[in-house]
């Protein structure tokens, strides 16, 4: 998370905002989630068990073309191990050889799985009759799962509640604020990292489907005439994995290798400011250790949209499950804003002070007030309002009728005769130096459980001369230890040594550890080889005699030596990034294993 601050907030100059996670119920209420915020469940007609639809579908559909894979002999059967017994099943393959047809038909459903509907997901279970794998029973019709936590507010209970599912209306509901601390100006951005909650059919996979989660979300407000970004050109020839919407519909899954640049241009990716933070959000991931061949962005398709979104993207990352879902990145338009000024009746708007007035011409109408009281009483009301919702033809109409002598007007259920001493039309020039308007949001949404996951399954490796030696590849920018003091010997003349580098690495604004264990060094190594700790320093007694420390590279085992202030000098730069392992070797020699001692 504080790479992401540095990546995100400080690099793109935003507002980092701290909201509330006990959230009155009006506001959800307002931005739709109440009526909307839901996934799709099935329950077992015999159990009543509660299964997510759309995952029932997935995992079944899945293991039928497992076993045709395996019928064909193009898939071997795995075998079972211990874990593999206590793993709960997510659905029984049996080695059955489909039909050609039907096996595209499954891949077309799989690839198009998130654009179902409840019913039509219903049509499918019935279809392909698909069950509960656990009990074999059949499923009931898809219901709607409102997925928000409800609680209360208050000693009495009486005000209603929710634990926030998003950060976002946090963001929106103090739009002012940020928009004055920016001298109301756009575009700009808030960014805030915190807990929310989600009432998930079934949590399964770690990490990866949870009620309780950290999340980080970017509100990104920016003028609707213009979703342009001014650093769009820095990244315009970054090359992005692309799945786009038609694709998908057409039932595949096939990628798309294209820079951003040429995906705006096409209106693959809806605006400049949508694509500048796809790529970001790209840059970001690989920084943090996952595998750029195992990402990929995949667009929304109509029916899974959200509700408040006009386009979507995804960053999914392959893991043992499938691809997950870890960032989403949306383009909100107007919809909050205009939310929750509608209901609070507080305009969220920018006024932008124009260049050029704008002089414009228009028809408008002048009662009588006095005149138009006294002829109609108590229904001048109506008659005002149904004039004063007249759009311009309608008022030149209007204007003609009148200049012939007089005019009806209908309106709810009732004609007023009007005359020119009741109302009269002028055309005037009005001069408008002030542009009102509400800004669209673009919203990088970030997953850290899911992308904390991920990254641990493409960091975990083992030594080719040693499988039992694990390796966790984790960059030094997320290691959580970034060096590793292994002083070669306990005896008491090692301590100031000791001491001295563990303070001037702390000084540094390096985290580090002591291994002073009794094991062999090689095994203190491999130890924190698995938690990930890139570097490790060896003080041996040419340290004590020479004041020299070796500096180790945990995924090449390369060993280096020079004096101790060199030594952390090179290790501060290598965990700061401003320098790789290839330019630390060039920095100080190889160490070649002889302790240089008298």
């Amino acid at each position: 998370m504080a790479e992401w601050r540095k990546h995100f907030i400080i690099e793109d100059h935003m507002l980092e905002l701290d909201t509330t996670i006990m959230t009155p119920a009006p506001v959800f209420e307002t931005s739709g989630h109440v009526a909307r915020f839901a996934d799709w469940m099935v329950k077992d007609t015999k159990t009543g068990d509660v299964l997510r639809a759309d995952h029932l579908v997935k995992n079944v559909l899945e293991a039928r073309l497992a076993g045709d894979r395996e019928a064909r002999g193009l898939a071997a059967q795995p075998k079972d191990d211990e874990k593999d017994k206590k793993r709960k099943k997510k659905a029984k393959t049996v080695v059955v050889q489909l039909a050609d047809e039907l096996v595209k038909e499954f891949e077309s459903i799989l690839a198009q799985l998130d654009n179902y509907s409840g019913p039509e997901i219903g049509e499918l279970c019935r279809k392909y009759d698909i069950r509960n794998p656990d009990t074999d029973n059949e499923v009931g019709e898809p219901q709607q799962f409102n997925l928000m936590f409800a609680s209360s507010i208050g000693p009495t209970g009486q005000h209603p509640g929710y634990l926030r599912p998003e950060t976002a209306q946090g963001h929106f509901l103090n739009f002012s604020r940020l928009l004055e601390f920016n001298n109301g100006r756009v575009p700009f951005a808030s960014a805030q990292i915190g807990r929310s909650f989600r009432n998930e059919i079934s949590p399964r996979a770690g990490l990866l489907r949870v009620r309780e989660f950290t999340m980080g979300e970017i509100e990104h407000f920016v003028d609707p005439e213009d979703k342009s970004h001014e650093k769009f050109r820095e990244v315009r020839d970054t090359v992005l994995s692309l799945l786009d919407r038609h694709v998908q519909v057409s039932g595949s899954t096939q990628v798309t290798q294209m820079t951003i640049g040429e995906a705006v241009d096409k209106g693959i990716v809806a605006n400049e400011t949508l694509g500048y933070f796809l790529v970001r959000i790209n840059l970001f991931l690989i920084k943090i250790g996952i595998n750029p061949k195992r990402l990929r962005f995949r667009q929304h398709m109509g029916n899974e949209m959200a509700h408040y979104a006009t386009d979507c993207w995804d960053a999914e990352i392959e893991n043992a499950t499938g691809w997950t879902e870890c960032v989403g990145c949306a383009d909100r338009a107007a919809y909050d804003l205009s939310v929750h000024s509608a209901r609070t009746g507080q305009p969220l708007v920018v006024r932008q002070a124009l260049k050029e007035p704008i002089v414009t011409e228009k028809e408008v109408p002048e009662f009588n007030k006095k005149v138009v009281g006294k002829t109609y009483g108590r229904d001048a009301s109506i008659l005002q309002k149904a004039v004063g919702e007249m759009d311009e033809s309608q008022l030149i109409k209007l204007k003609g009728e009148l200049a012939q002598g007089q005019a009806t007007i209908s309106a709810e259920g009732k004609e007023f005769a009007i005359t020119p001493d009741l109302m009269a039309i002028e055309r005037k020039t009005f001069k408008q130096s002030i542009r009102e308007f509400t800004p669209n949001v673009i919203e990088p949404s970030f997953g850290f459980g899911r992308i904390l996951y991920t990254l641990l399954e493409h960091s975990f490796w083992c030594r080719e001369q040693d499988i039992e030696r694990g390796v966790l590849s984790l960059p030094p920018v997320v290691a959580p230890t970034k060096v590793l003091i292994v002083p070669l010997s306990a005896k008491e003349e090692f301590d100031p040594l000791v001491q001295e580098v563990s303070t001037k690495l702390r000084k540094a604004g390096i985290f580090s550890r002591v291994d002073d264990s009794n094991t062999s060094i090689g095994k203190r190594y491999a130890r924190n080889d698995e938690l990930g700790t890139p570097f490790g320093v060896t003080l041996d007694f040419a340290s004590v005699q020479n004041r020299t420390m070796t500096l180790r590279e945990r995924d090449t085992t390369d060993q280096l030596i020079g004096p101790i202030d060199d030594v952390i000098t090179v290790l501060t730069e290598l965990v700061q990034g401003t320098i790789d392992w290839p330019a630390a070797c060039k920095r100080l020699p190889a160490y070649d294993g002889v302790q240089a001692v008298d």
